[in-house]
């Protein structure tokens, strides 16, 4: 390739990356539900004709970008891109050709330059309900967990499919958002479609595939080149969570060699009984991120660089969950997924590697009205985080979504959608695992009926029993917790009633710590404490100042 050549792959590849961003904002400008607007919780991407991603917006979460780029190929099996014509939106919402649970649905439109289909885009967001039990944890099946739209129409020759979108409407609590952000994804597309055309009219180019060719191989090549740089050989890692009933052991080999990582979760837990499964779709999504934060990390994340990434588990496993297993609240075990994946590479790149943070989100599900404590129907699902574990040569950060990429919800945005007052939000004190290089914090919420009526509460927390653990001499960041303000104790899965008057108290899991707390440096040690971070008993016994 010329010169000349490489700089024009430059520019159309920084032409792509800007669409697909520009794809992902208006997806996030145009969404009813707060979980998209407000928190960021989608992705967006553009593929080839064959269904390779070729670029992702840099705006959303690994679990829907990784297991979208999955998606598209299941799209083309069941219509093939001969099959579509212009104006064609297709949909679906099916964990298992999804991202991994009923609330996300994902959105292929296909673009058209002169009567031929000349490459795809897609997007996924999560939208709040889908009737059924509501998000959360309990079901036994996902037949219990909501509507289940199959590969489908959403638009067909540019025309609206009046049928489904009739059917969803029927089957949600808030009919209006679930329709809205369903027009959101296909707009979000369309704004992709346009940008595209007028690109490939600029580069006088004739579609992508040739193009997308050469994105994916650089990127596979650069991916491995950076895998070459990592000592061979086989690491393996076990981490127990907490579960919906009993405790879940997620068990990894991570072997590098010449050909890329193969990740194999053979010896991890069988399948739940209640919504804490996982596709498998979901399970590589959030595994071949955790390879990605320190292997190849500034290689494009997209067909190329996924393809180095080879990541397997058993069916029947917690980790590969058949149907019709209950599936709503996988994240709480995906989301785990990373760190014990870069707990096998810190045996191979210690000096790359964070220690164990709260990982999974805390999304608690509020609910009232008819059949739950009376007053007005409503439903509202924030975003919030722990403290990640402690980075090389750095403290962890706090309250923060990794490896999600999710933002906290606003308190302002949860107020406004729905009569809950939250009274409290604030880091919690001591919740970072102690250490030369601190966890990072948790944070406490507490939560009330905004007429003190009773709501629900549908909960989806672990780390509770079984924290994020230290590395190195570090100590293992703070548990969470949940109860109510009486001092009477919650369950961390499940629904649960919080009685009238009564107040729902989260506390959020904090960060594990690296290295003997003693050797920090007491500087740093005392603006932790000036800024309230580690009480002056925690700097006293925790890291023996004197």
């Amino acid at each position: 390739m010329s010169a000349v050549d490489q700089i024009r792959l430059q520019l159309l590849w920084s032409r792509l990356i800007a669409i697909v961003e520009e794809q992902a904002q208006t997806l996030m400008r145009t969404a009813f539900s707060a979980t998209v607007r407000e928190a960021g919780d989608l992705s967006a991407g553009v593929f080839d004709t064959r269904g390779r991603m070729l670029a992702q917006a840099v705006t959303g979460t690994p679990g829907h970008v990784n297991a979208m780029a999955a998606s598209v190929g299941f799209f083309l099996q069941k219509f093939p891109i001969a099959s579509m014509a212009e104006g064609d939106v297709l949909v679906t919402n099916d964990p298992w050709e999804g991202t991994g649970h009923l609330n996300d649905f994902t959105v292929v439109t296909p673009v058209f330059r002169q009567g031929t289909a000349v490459a795809l885009f897609a997007a996924t967001s999560h939208i709040a309900d889908v009737g059924g039990l509501g998000f959360g944890p309990d079901a036994r099946q996902v037949f219990e967990e909501g509507l289940l739209v199959p590969i489908s129409y959403l638009f067909r020759k540019g025309e609206a499919n009046a049928t489904l979108m009739e059917i969803i409407r029927a089957n949600v609590r808030d009919p209006q958002a679930a329709e809205g952000d369903l027009y959101s994804l296909a707009a979000c597309n369309e704004a992709g479609v346009s940008r595209l055309l007028e690109t490939l009219d600029e580069f006088a180019l004739s579609g992508l595939d040739d193009v997308g060719a050469m994105i994916v191989e650089n990127s596979c090549a650069a991916m491995l080149d950076e895998v070459r740089e990592v000592p061979f050989g086989s690491y393996d890692y076990s981490m127990r969570i907490d579960g919906y009933d009993e405790p879940v052991d997620l068990v990894v080999k991570v072997r590098v060699g010449e050909t890329g990582v193969d990740v194999d979760f053979t010896g991890t837990s069988a399948i739940s009984s209640h919504g804490v499964n996982v596709p498998l779709t979901y399970t590589q999504a959030y595994a071949s991120f955790g390879v990605r934060c320190v292997i190849g990390n500034m290689v494009p994340n997209n067909a190329g660089s996924l393809g180095v990434v080879r990541v397997g588990a058993p069916e029947g496993s917690i980790l590969n969950a058949p149907r019709p297993c209950a599936v709503s609240a996988r994240h709480t075990v995906g989301q785990m997924l990373p760190d014990v994946v870069l707990g096998a590479l810190s045996k191979a790149i210690p000096d790359r590697t964070p220690a164990e943070g709260a990982s999974c989100l805390y999304l608690p599900v509020l609910l009232g009205g008819r059949g739950v404590g009376g007053g007005d129907d409503f439903i509202v699902n924030p975003f919030y985080t722990g403290g990640a574990g402690a980075r090389p040569g750095k403290d962890g950060l706090s309250c923060t979504a990794f490896p999600s990429g999710v933002r906290n919800t606003p308190v302002e945005i949860n107020e406004a959608a729905a009569p809950i007052i939250i009274w409290k939000k604030e880091y919690r004190a001591d919740s970072g695992g102690a250490g030369r290089l601190r966890g990072g914090l948790g944070q406490t919420l507490e939560f009330a009926h905004a007429r003190s009526e009773a709501f629900a509460v549908s909960k989806m927390f672990d780390r509770i029993r079984h924290p994020a653990r230290g590395r190195d001499g570090g100590h293992d960041g703070g548990s969470g917790a949940a109860r109510l303000d009486d001092g009477a104790p919650m369950r961390g899965m499940g629904r649960e009633i919080v009685p009238a008057g009564r107040r729902l108290i989260v506390e959020t899991p904090g960060g594990g710590g690296v290295g003997d707390p003693a050797g920090r440096d007491p500087d740093r040690l005392k603006e932790d404490v000036r800024a309230g971070f580690v009480s002056v008993e925690a700097a006293k016994s925790a890291y023996k100042a004197k």
